[in-house]
């Protein structure tokens, strides 16, 4: 008998207690200073109790056992829900000091009615048989104009006439103006996002003309909510802007929102994705966004009440009484996730959406699709990652994001690496107190 190769062992922050997590096994456990040097040393006084944890295994019981979640994790995706994205338009009416699609060359064809037709006609064909849901991204879709307004509405009406749900990505200025028109479909949820309260959101995201936006989005959030209209709150956090989190949820909190059971909220880390930005020297890391986190929840609780960051599995862990199952692959490109665009150009992900180095085929004026390159991103999991293979946490981080790890060491399969076992030792300690 062997340690498991994918236990995960370390001291909970500010604690004297240790943790051993193995997400192959499906257990995790809060351990004293003597078993944690037993598994430092090799050197086990009971070894029956561990073993029956799947922490101290038979290696050729631990590969099958692998190779089985492995097999059923693929027979699963096979069959999940598929998210769908269009992009509508890549023009926006916002001037965010951070925008990532500012260079973006946009084609100068228009949406018609006969793209979002071919649109629909390609994924009626060749997503049959899976689950399915719309999701309008941009740019920002919900642009004003009868021209945008019309067109937005045709893509909402069709996806009803399919039973499919539809999501909306939106800067949430124009919500008032789209209200009737999104209640027409079955939404999902509608992403908004507020980067602060409003002397720092008016200062990272604003229109065209320099002017403020934060009232505007927030009624809009006021109005989706009173609607019964899904809203997702999301907050773009770097050095700028993370200081204001506790203020944001504090009022959250005082305008009702965190008390509505289809209210919820994301932290997204603005991070270089498709070229440099001029000011990255105010990004955070992951580790250090999450470092940050901690502190200001231990300063401020009722963050929690407004956001649960994940700390990877922790949060689900203590949500759930149970780890989520092994994690073989974390990037959805081409599997559970695809994006068109208005163009007529199929792509992999949001991430790739735009890039015109990235597009895979077409959907209009003709069909076309790149099979080589979809097989890449439909293999692309911890078993071809070959850093992944003798990487304890690979269950845990999945190999991260492809498109990051493309554009960092130019292969797709490479790995866009999680900080597992660092923000297990954070988020055990904040969510299961890390005492016995």
């Amino acid at each position: 008998m062997t340690p498991s190769n994918h236990n995960i062992i370390s001291k909970v922050k500010n604690s004297s207690n240790y943790f051993i997590v193995n997400s192959l096994s499906g257990n995790a456990d809060i351990i004293d200073e003597a078993l944690f040097n037993e598994f430092i040393t090799g050197n086990f006084t009971d070894c029956e109790e561990i073993a029956a944890k799947g922490y101290l295994v038979d290696e050729r019981e631990e590969k099958k056992l692998f190779k089985d979640k492995y097999l059923t994790f693929i027979d699963n995706r096979e069959i999940d829900e598929i998210q769908i994205f269009f992009v509508p338009w890549y023009a926006c009416n916002f001037a965010c000091s951070y925008c990532y699609q500012d260079e973006y060359q946009s084609p100068t064809i228009k949406l018609s009615t006969e793209i979002i037709d071919a649109f629909f006609s390609y994924i009626d064909i060749n997503f049959a048989d899976r689950k399915k849901y719309i999701t309008i991204f941009g740019g920002e879709p919900l642009l004003s104009g009868n021209y945008h307004k019309t067109l937005i509405e045709y893509i909402i009406e069709s996806a009803s006439a399919r039973n499919f749900d539809v999501a909306v990505v939106t800067n949430g200025y124009n919500i008032s103006e789209y209200i009737d028109i999104l209640k027409k479909g079955s939404m999902r949820e509608v992403q908004v996002t507020l980067d602060g309260t409003a002397e720092y959101h008016n200062g990272r995201r604003y229109m065209r003309d320099k002017s403020p936006t934060f009232e505007r989005i927030s009624n809009g959030i006021d109005l989706l909510l009173a609607s019964h209209i899904p809203v997702n709150l999301r907050m773009v956090v770097d050095r700028e802007n993370i200081g204001n989190l506790w203020q944001l949820a504090n009022y959250a909190i005082s305008m009702g929102w965190t008390s509505s059971p289809i209210f919820k909220t994301q932290l997204g880390r603005n991070y270089e994705l498709h070229h440099c930005q001029a000011t990255n020297a105010k990004l955070f890391s992951r580790i250090e966004l999450y470092s940050y986190l901690y502190n200001q929840i231990c300063l401020h609780p009722e963050i929690l009440e407004f956001h649960k960051p994940a700390f990877s599995i922790s949060k689900f862990l203590f949500e759930n009484g149970k780890l989520p199952d092994p994690l073989f692959d974390s990037c959805p490109a081409c599997k559970t996730e695809w994006a068109f665009d208005y163009s007529g150009s199929i792509y992999s992900c949001t991430a790739t959406v735009g890039k015109s180095n990235e597009k895979l085929g077409t959907f209009y004026p003709s069909v076309s699709l790149n099979n080589n390159l979809v097989c890449q991103w439909e293999e692309r999991d911890v078993l071809s990652i070959a850093e992944c293979a003798n990487c304890s946490s690979q269950l845990a981080c999945g190999g991260g994001c492809g498109s990051v790890a493309k554009n960092q060491f130019g292969s797709i399969l490479k790995p866009d690496c999680r900080p597992v076992k660092e923000l297990l030792e954070m988020g055990i300690s904040l969510y299961g107190g890390g005492e016995e």
